[in-house]
């Protein structure tokens, strides 16, 4: 059994990769998120103040989500070893977004390349936040490529590195992290003293996996036949004029890639957002750039993957 200790992250990466986010079973974001609403309305019902509510909320759920999943796998490998290895599995596989992150592009992309620009937008809509109805082709595929590129860390690397360093334990972690960001982590008047502890853990998290995703990216550029010495350029020149102290970091990198400029502008709600430019080449995003930054993910998902195993190997 050993040997499959090995291969569980393997095994359900590579699930990840076959048939994407598990639909029809109990889904663990989906448990984190019920956990975290119930305890935002608990702690805003105290008389504590909201950074300190906020804080507490982000102890509770991720703490209480790190506990109960290092307990779930304890006790099923009590009762047998392989259910034990089954749930792992199924964890860490949860935790993955390549195959979906790499079919929700896809699909935009797809529309695109058949002229169908309403279906393009629609499909866009289920990827990113920013408003997409005034959208031209341009801007469709820019928004595509972005995200693609953003949430190749969130959705990927990050998920990866905690798995490699923690397991499951680790990997669904995170996953709470990230997912009390999405919930909690807004400027707004709401959250923006209640969230402030969840974005900080997100961008303390997200720090070292920003970074090292860099280097993974410009070796798939490179096995890609894309640009590889533009992938430096344009992070060393652009990242950190990103209003993220992480999302710059694959952003960037993606761009010089590529060959083309990520960022401007953009709306939320009708309330319109300037972006910094990020890359070293003036290219606009097409069908193409969104097909190639598909590649681009999955082949940094790969290389990440291996090289963490093989660091993991050598350092046994």
């Amino acid at each position: 059994m050993a040997f499959m200790d090995e291969f569980i992250l393997p095994l359900a990466f590579t699930l990840d990769l076959s048939f994407g986010d598990p639909r029809g079973f109990f889904h663990p974001v989906k448990g984190i998120g019920w956990l975290a609403d119930k305890t935002e309305t608990w702690m805003r019902s105290t008389s504590l103040s909201l950074r300190l509510a906020g804080i507490l909320a982000v102890i509770v759920v991720v703490g209480g989500t790190a506990f109960s999943t290092w307990l779930l796998i304890a006790l099923l490998s009590h009762l047998h070893r392989v259910a034990g290895l089954a749930l792992s599995i199924y964890l860490l596989y949860s935790s993955f977004a390549v195959r979906d992150l790499g079919d929700h592009a896809g699909a935009v992309q797809q529309a695109l390349e058949a002229g169908d620009t309403a279906l393009a937008r629609q499909k866009l809509s289920l990827m990113v936040g920013r408003d997409t109805a005034s959208l031209d082709e341009s801007g469709i595929a820019l928004a595509a490529t972005e995200s693609v590129a953003e949430n190749t860390v969130d959705g990927v690397t990050a998920p990866l590195f905690y798995a490699l360093l923690f397991g499951p334990v680790g990997a669904i972690a995170y996953k709470a992290i990230n997912t009390l960001d999405s919930m909690f982590g807004y400027k707004n008047e709401r959250y923006h003293e209640f969230g402030w502890a969840a974005a900080k853990l997100d961008d303390i998290a997200n720090y070292l996996p920003a970074r090292l995703t860099v280097f993974t990216i410009a070796l798939a550029a490179a096995i890609g036949k894309l640009k590889f010495f533009d992938t430096f350029k344009a992070v060393f020149r652009g990242a950190r004029l990103h209003e993220s102290p992480n999302s710059g970091y694959p952003e960037s990198a993606f761009a010089g890639a590529l060959g083309v400029t990520l960022g401007g502008e953009r709306s939320y709600g009708g309330v319109v957002h300037q972006a910094p430019l990020l890359g070293v080449k003036l290219g606009q995003c097409t069908p193409l750039i969104i097909r190639q930054s598909i590649a681009l993910m999955w082949m940094t998902a790969v290389l990440f993957l291996g090289a963490g195993m093989g660091i993991r190997f050598f350092l046994q």
